[in-house]
């Protein structure tokens, strides 16, 4: 959220759940980045090292 151009904090706020709620924005872009390092990894849960 710092690196968004609104000035205060409610306006970046607004437009981060306004870009979570369509889809696109850098939290929804980070969970599916998450979530797919999760997924290549679920491979390896198994093992104790």
């Amino acid at each position: 959220a710092r690196k968004r151009g609104e000035k205060t904090m409610a306006a970046k706020l607004a437009g981060e759940l306004m870009d979570a709620a369509e889809s696109r924005g850098s939290a929804v872009k980070k969970r599916e980045d998450t979530h797919r390092m999760a997924e290549a990894n679920k491979a390896f849960a198994h093992f104790r090292w």
